[in-house]
């Protein structure tokens, strides 16, 4: 219940996150034409990137007949168990001591991606599971070497039931990576896994044609909106929104200082409106005096500039060309006119950490749309 008083502003304090699950579904949905006849199978480690794993596989599941989800951790796996009760999934960081009896409560697919691992797994299996092997083809992180490769038995090789690798430069289309972790991964499973099935494709890779689709593709951050092939247009819908009440708005006499360690000095009088959001909340800091916050006012997108370092709990702007700023008027700060891309773009980062820093912050008030 909202509380104010009749013939007063009315005044929130909170930021609200909105997650639109049918943009997602509907992203979901288009990249599964794009990597036809393949497979898809949706990421959801990190929490969804931080938007609710829970939700997120439900929804897939129940309006896109998702049946393959990926995960990093057991604990992960566990949690979205419920939601899935007919899909596989795949638990990226594999299988240990501390896990293994999730993987076999919840039927998890461990990703082994060592030979330490797969020692443990030969010693520890779990009845009808045949786990994937990670393979190494250039990124240079889990996964089998050749060499290690070499020293695998046949009894070994019949372990798994799916090879996977993951590419370095997917990004970038002409990247000469590309087609050198193409060719060490046709190599490999024609050498050592020429009947199962494999998965050497994230999101960008989706993008780089039938070849590097395999017969499973692991969709994640374009699925959530994120340009993964910036080489081309963003094919994907927006997926979240983020917008902060405006708590105080006042003047800005010329020469005055703004915010922490006075970054900001006024040149010309303003009009100044602090808002409450922060990095504590998940803005980046580095978004101060750079950023952006969008007021809509007659249907126009006002834009404001964030000015003096973005502090724990308060971002300031300059709302001097913002007609009729109230106290209580809510700033846009991601929306589908102002994406997670531009804001990373603007912050210095990439959009995977805008997204998984916003969303896992419990401060947000947040709202799943889905009709």
């Amino acid at each position: 219940m909202k509380f104010f008083t009749r013939g007063e502003s009315q005044i929130f304090t909170q930021p609200r996150l909105k997650i639109d699950l049918n943009n997602l579904i509907d992203n979901y949905k288009t990249l599964c034409k794009i990597i036809a006849p393949a497979t898809p199978s949706a990421v959801v480690k990190d929490d969804s990137y931080g938007l609710g794993a829970f939700e997120v596989a439900k929804a897939l599941y129940e309006r896109a007949d998702c049946r393959n989800f990926w995960v990093a951790h057991a604990l992960e796996g566990a949690r979205i168990a419920e939601a899935v009760p007919e899909a596989d999934i795949y638990v990226l960081q594999g299988i240990g001591a501390d896990s293994r009896d999730l993987f076999e409560e919840y039927h998890l697919i461990p990703v082994i991606g060592s030979p330490a691992m797969l020692a443990f797994w030969k010693k520890n299996p779990i009845e009808g599971i045949k786990p994937v092997i990670q393979v190494e083809t250039g990124l240079n992180r889990l996964g089998f070497r050749p060499e290690e490769l070499k020293k695998l038995s046949k009894k070994d090789l019949q372990t798994f039931g799916m090879v996977l690798s993951h590419l370095a430069c997917a990004d970038e289309k002409d990247h000469f990576m590309n087609a050198h972790q193409l060719e060490n991964f046709k190599a490999i499973r024609s050498k050592y896994f020429p009947e199962i099935p494999a998965t050497l494709s994230a999101s960008d890779g989706a993008f780089l044609g039938e070849d590097f689709c395999c017969d499973m593709v692991r969709l994640g951050a374009a699925m959530y909106g994120i340009n993964t092939a910036p080489y081309r247009l963003n094919q994907m819908k927006n997926v979240i929104t983020v917008e902060a009440p405006v708590l105080q708005i006042a003047d800005l006499a010329k020469g005055e200082f703004v915010g922490y360690s006075a970054t900001y000095r006024a040149a010309q009088k303003r009009k100044i409106a602090i808002v409450s959001i922060g990095y504590g909340d998940g803005m980046p800091r580095s978004l101060s005096n750079v950023g952006k916050v969008f007021f809509k006012k007659k249907d126009k997108m006002c834009e404001a500039r964030i000015i003096g370092r973005v502090s724990m709990d308060n971002i300031i702007c300059d709302v001097t060309d913002v007609p009729d700023l109230q106290t209580g008027d809510f700033g846009a700060l991601i929306f589908s006119e102002y994406t997670l891309d531009d804001i990373a773009r603007d912050a210095g980062t990439i959009s995977y950490e805008i997204v998984s820093r916003l969303g896992k912050n419990t401060r947000f008030d947040r709202e799943y749309l889905l009709k």
